[in-house]
């Protein structure tokens, strides 16, 4: 409501106070003391303020800006002109606010109500400190080291690709430019055995997104979802957050447990999987685990998102084949990135779809941040078509190898009375296993308290007993970092013996059941749970893709 309130002012006595050399201009120190008069009523409807000449020689400023500052007052409002006589504050003002009874009940001061976040708004805020904590320590999963020869080769792509092409100056396709396109298909079609055309391709903001823009598309609130038990801590918050049901499928040497996932849901929609490494068991699913998955899905119409996030560093003869090769159902969409295999600041992935997805998908990333950015796009095209990834792989190959084995013989040399290591094939990291009872996320609180990242295995856990572990990226640090880290590791294992916390404790204000959810009816689960961010004294959450 909007009523006329008339009232004698004072503004002439108006205290217009400014700061010489301020981090606000004087035209906004001018603007924002009369504004402040206004809206706390100290100056009255059709106040007449001094002219700006005299304003300006009391306040000893340039009378322009008090002009500024009185013509952006008056193009929002605050006061009018009138011919001949003045500037004046206006005399239509917004009345307060009156406080409905029934919401106030009886209350003569009510507290303001602020707008409330939505149940994926607070997922999202408990989430804040994971985003911001660093990542450039040891044992941070997902780092990738900094090659030099490609270092060099990258800067002369990016003089040589400078600007050209009409789309560094325009907007461009939202699935991504066709000349990266055709570069992606062709790599994976030699080195992953995924069957594909560029047609199929999307460039996306990284994995994290494909996985994002798959759930938008092809999953609705209330459906059941399959989720590798143990797994990936991020997508399980990112189908939380969008209101799905989350069925967790134990996970063991052969991957991926199908039949136990048609047991507990045989009509969920779609299973989120990581199948030629597991996240973060390490294991491979089985060739007749994948024929069994892929006959389910193809049978029920359910999707499969397949995360492939680092099987380009493989170690033990040739990266495994892609499930997405094998579907022939069109059910697969295969995610990859060019954050591990490149670096994470190029924020670029890609997925490859069935062909009557691509235009959901297309127009998913027009609603969402339109397209992919053009120079990125140019330069990893120009990479790949020079033959210079297939080369910048072979040397980070051979040099996570070498910090893998460096890493193995640090802990089994500090640490060997304490703990079991699993020696991956593949990947960027390694998992450790305590042999006796011990908090993981204890562990891993101490080990941050000594300047070391360390993830706790047990938080990945829904339902599956919980083993208690460490997860300990390799990959982004050098022999030297390496060794020091798993002294201050083994350090911080031993303080928490000393402690007292076996397996089943925590440290005070820590929590385990990260995205945990809740069990539902018929075996299915709901993410009704809240879930917890990492916090300093607790558990971090993986890295997105």
């Amino acid at each position: 409501m909007i009523q006329s309130r008339a009232r004698s002012g004072w503004a002439d006595l108006l205290d217009v106070t400014i700061e010489q050399g301020g981090d606000r201009s004087l035209f906004q120190q001018i603007y924002l003391s009369i504004r402040d008069a206004i809206v706390s009523e100290r100056l009255a409807a059709n106040s007449r303020l001094p002219s700006t000449r005299e304003l300006a020689r009391r306040l000893k400023v340039s009378r322009t800006s008090v002009l500024s500052a009185y013509e952006q007052l008056l193009a929002e409002g605050y006061v009018s002109g009138r011919p001949g006589s003045g500037t004046y504050v206006c005399d239509v003002l917004p009345a307060p606010m009156t406080p409905d009874a029934s919401i106030v009940r009886g209350s003569d001061t009510p507290e303001p109500r602020r707008p409330a976040l939505s149940e994926a708004g607070q997922r999202y805020t408990r989430f804040a400190a994971a985003a911001a904590a660093s990542s450039n320590v040891p044992f941070a999963t997902g780092c990738c080291s900094i090659d030099p020869v490609s270092i060099e080769t990258w800067r002369r792509t990016a003089r040589r690709v400078g600007l050209s092409g009409p789309g560094a100056f325009a907007y461009t396709d939202p699935i991504g430019e066709p000349a990266l396109r055709q570069q992606i298909a062709q790599y994976l079609g030699a080195a992953r055995a995924v069957n594909c055309e560029a047609d199929q391709i999307v460039v996306l903001a990284g994995a994290q997104q494909a996985i994002d823009i798959s759930i938008r598309t092809l999953i609705d609130p209330g459906d059941a979802v399959w989720v590798e038990d143990p797994g990936y801590l991020a997508t399980r918050e990112a189908l939380a957050a969008a209101g799905c049901r989350i069925v967790p499928v134990p996970v063991d040497e052969q991957g991926l447990d199908v039949r136990a996932g048609i047991a507990a849901a045989p009509s969920a929609r779609a299973v989120y999987i990581t199948p030629s490494h597991q996240y973060p068991t390490g294991s491979v699913m089985s060739m007749q685990r994948r024929m069994e998955l892929l006959a389910w899905a193809t049978e029920t119409g359910a999707w499969v998102i397949e995360d492939d996030y680092d099987s380009e560093f493989r170690y033990v003869g040739r990266p495994l084949a892609a499930l997405q090769g094998l579907d022939r159902g069109g059910c697969v969409i295969y995610v990859g990135t060019f954050s591990k295999v490149l670096f994470p600041g190029l924020r670029l992935g890609f997925a490859v779809l069935p062909l009557d997805l691509v235009d959901a998908f297309r127009g998913a990333r027009f609603l969402i941040d339109r397209h992919p950015p053009f120079f990125q796009q140019a330069m990893i095209a120009d990479f790949m078509k020079n033959g210079f990834l297939s080369s910048h792989l072979r040397r980070l190959r051979q040099h996570y190898r070498a910090a893998r084995d460096v890493l193995v013989d640090a802990v089994r040399r500090h640490m060997g009375d304490l703990v079991d290591v699993e020696v991956p094939e593949c990947g960027m990291q390694l998992a450790i296993h305590f042999r006796d009872p011990v908090s993981d996320v204890a562990v891993a609180a101490a080990a941050r308290r000594r300047g070391v990242t360390a993830r706790a295995v047990s938080p990945h856990y829904i339902d599956a007993t919980p083993r208690q572990g460490l997860l300990l990226g390799y990959s982004g640090f050098d022999a030297h970092r390496l060794r020091s880290a798993v002294i201050e590791l083994a350090g911080a294992v031993r303080e928490v013996q000393a402690s007292g916390l076996g397996q089943n404790s925590v440290p005070e204000g820590t929590v385990r059941d990260i995205g945990k959810p809740s069990t539902g009816p018929a075996g299915v689960t709901a993410a009704s749970r809240p879930a917890h961010a990492a916090s300093p004294a607790g558990t971090s959450i993986d890295p997105l893709r």
